[in-house]
């Protein structure tokens, strides 16, 4: 275990960050497999019983949370033709960009930030009011204006958000944001680019012999490439193969070289005709002529642009090339020898632009890992526009919390509702950064204790589970039950996990000073399905356990039926099943929940929806119509159908286990329940 204060700082970065629930806090991880990749902030929090807010669908005002770090809501960020650079050097538009993509993010080391490769951990969608920032040098991003851009005073947000004292930091005109500037667009591959490629790699060489031409050794993609363009041209290669190993001159040094067979005085011929120098050669064999030098003549150092090349006509080519394009240069000297190559000037900035706007093929030479992030491009910002439409924006998780986003550094935007007031919205799935609140037990005994408090039903699990994983080394729920038993504070409990069943003595006793309710949340019995949709979670089966185990010990616990999956878990078949095993569990009740999807749950959800069910995609666009809920009658129609089933089975005729028993989530206020609540009333637990 591993542990370090953290403090809070304006600017900070875009990695771990102490919550703003407290000044100071302590954060942990743990080695073992469980926990391994996942953060815990653990603070001493202020207050513990919270009301539910008036506008919520909840049937209960009052809630305990001693852990943050379970629901999903997302902020989104840039248009889907956003160009991010890739760990390869090159750039993918935003949209196309999947997890697992290597991409460059950014690490501060000591007084600089480089640029380092990251993994992609997620990447979403969503409709939000679009907005347009322009920089000096005419970069162009469409955003959403919760989105954020390093500047030279930090991180700020694209528009303020509220007025008044919470409005945050956001860019005005004449802010300096952090990076190259904009991507060049890559060439156009047409004839004359590739005459140029090849002239430079075949001719590059030195050598255009009987049945053979050079490309580098071990350069699979160059290979590759010229391979492609001679067959373009008719000129058949033979077999998939090198032919010849042989020591080439290549620049200053020798290197080992492998040919590819053209078989043939005509095929010979024809490439000595496409590789001619041709008077006067165009912008587009000048940039295929480049690519080929760069893949041929281009050092393997990956923070020096230089480019050295074999003869003086080549050495000519390559500097009206370079002009020709809009570069600047410095040419080198071998000692006793004329200039045999250049070193391109402007950093970073220049060398992006020259891969992007020639595209070389030899990808291992495009990295600019270890880079410092600095450059001379004019990023001040000139305005930031409302467009006055909704649009189609994108986000991505990444390892470091950050990547590029069309030449400037930007902020992942990855966000939970519950969590946006802690500032815990960078570089995280969902489930990797908890808000442990050490002294929850402490504060529920002190608020039952105050004067003020009356007494009212305290529902936890319906945001947070208070039973999931890190329950079990943090312990935070005995003496918060203990609290509410010492009390006899009515309170009642929804959970997915099994741990629940470590706390019955107390849960026991607390059920005979006052009214208890449990209940678990099962969606579905199909195994399947739970493996896709609730990787984390016990299996349905084990849930089922827990409940019956609860029954048997006089603690009522009834089953939360949700959410019910439109199209995947909601047949009569699926739910006939689901009901009689509930049954056989002996749950005191049942309530049905077809799924939510609230912002941020609606995004993930989709996401996983295309990858694992696409013939579902437009089916659930019909059904619920970009909004949270399903249409009513769809709720209600799965609501009577699990009412109807538990009738056949019994569930609705048992009787409470104890005295004061009431389903989990109602509000009871010191009263016996008035029964079940109505079909729209019950919430979910946050989605998977």
């Amino acid at each position: 275990m591993r542990w370090d204060n953290l403090r809070l700082d304006d600017g900070a970065e875009p990695g771990p960050v102490a919550p703003l629930i407290e000044r100071r806090a302590i954060a942990r991880t743990f080695d073992t497999p469980g926990f391994r990749g996942m953060t815990f902030y653990e603070v001493q929090a202020r207050s513990i019983i919270n009301r539910v807010p008036p506008a919520s669908r909840m049937p209960f005002q009052w809630t305990i949370n001693p852990y943050r770090g379970c629901s999903h809501a997302c902020v989104y960020c840039c248009g889907g033709d956003t160009p991010i650079l890739m760990a390869d050097g090159r750039t993918k538009p935003l949209r196309e960009v999947r997890v697992g993509d290597r991409v460059y993010g950014t690490r501060r080391e000591g007084r600089h930030r480089r640029y380092v490769v990251t993994e992609v951990l997620d990447h979403w969608q969503t409709v939000k009011p679009a907005h347009r920032v322009t920089l000096r040098d005419g970069t162009r991003l469409v955003t959403s204006g919760d989105h954020r851009f390093l500047t030279g005073r930090g991180w700020r947000h694209v528009t303020g958000g509220e007025p008044g004292a919470r409005r945050r930091p956001h860019l005005a005109p004449g802010d300096g944001l952090v990076g190259t500037g904009r991507f060049a667009t890559p060439p156009k591959v047409d004839d004359d680019y590739r005459r140029g490629y090849l002239c430079a790699v075949l001719r590059g060489l030195g050598h255009i012999g009987p049945h053979r031409v050079r490309p580098p050794a071990g350069e699979a993609d160059v290979l590759a490439r010229v391979r492609r363009y001679l067959e373009h041209f008719g000129v058949a290669c033979d077999g998939a193969r090198p032919v010849t190993r042989e020591r080439v001159p290549r620049g200053p040094a020798e290197r080992h070289a492998e040919g590819i067979g053209v078989r043939g005085a005509v095929a010979v011929a024809a490439v000595e005709r496409l590789t001619r120098w041709p008077r006067p050669p165009s912008r587009s064999w000048h940039t295929g002529l480049l690519a080929g030098l760069f893949d041929t003549g281009a050092d393997d150092d990956h923070t020096v642009s230089r480019i050295a090349v074999a003869g003086t006509e080549m050495f000519g080519g390559l500097k009206d090339a370079l002009a020709e394009l809009g570069f600047t240069f410095t040419a080198d000297a071998c000692a006793g020898a004329a200039p045999r190559g250049v070193r391109l000037t402007g950093g970073v900035r220049e060398r992006l632009r020259f891969l992007h706007m020639v595209a070389p093929a030899a990808t291992r030479k495009w990295p600019v890992e270890g880079a410092a992030v600095a450059s001379d491009a004019s990023l001040a910002v000139v305005s930031v526009e409302p467009l006055g439409l909704e649009a189609p924006l994108y986000d991505i998780t990444t390892g470091t919390g950050d990547f590029i986003a069309d030449g400037v550094v930007s902020h992942n935007c990855f966000a939970r509702r519950s969590h946006e007031y802690l500032d815990l919205d960078a570089g995280a799935d969902f489930d990797s950064k908890i808000v442990v609140k050490v002294n929850a037990g402490e504060l529920v005994r002190r608020e039952l204790a105050a004067p003020r408090w009356r007494g009212e039903h305290i529902a936890m699990g319906t945001n947070v589970d208070c039973y999931q994983r890190a329950e079990g080394r943090y312990r935070l729920m005995p003496p918060i039950l203990e609290a509410l038993r010492d009390a006899a504070n009515p309170f009642s409990i929804l959970t997915k996990g099994s741990l629940i069943l470590r706390d019955l003595p107390l849960l026991v006793e607390a059920a005979q000073r006052t009214e208890v309710s449990t209940a678990v949340s099962v969606g579905s019995v199909d195994r399947e399905l739970w493996r896709l949709v609730e990787p984390g979670t016990p299996a349905p089966d084990k849930r089922l356990e827990v409940c019956a185990a609860l029954n048997d010990a006089g603690v009522r616990c009834g089953v939360v039926m949700g959410p019910v999956l439109p199209y995947l878990s909601d047949s009569p078949a699926q739910l006939e099943e689901a009901v009689r095993r509930i049954a056989e569990a002996g749950a005191t009740s049942v309530t049905a929940i077809t799924l939510h999807l609230r912002p941020g749950a609606r995004e993930w959800y989709l996401a996983w929806l295309r990858e694992h069910h696409p013939d579902l995609v437009t089916p659930y666009a019909r059904l619920y119509r970009g909004g949270a809920y399903a249409p009513r009658e769809f709720q209600q129609r799965i609501s009577q159908r699990v009412r109807e089933l538990a009738a056949k089975y019994g569930i609705d005729r048992r009787s409470p286990g104890h005295r004061g028993s009431a389903p989990a989530g109602t509000q009871t206020s010191g009263k016996p329940s008035s029964g079940e609540p109505s079909p729209g009333e019950p919430e979910q637990l946050s989605l998977l």
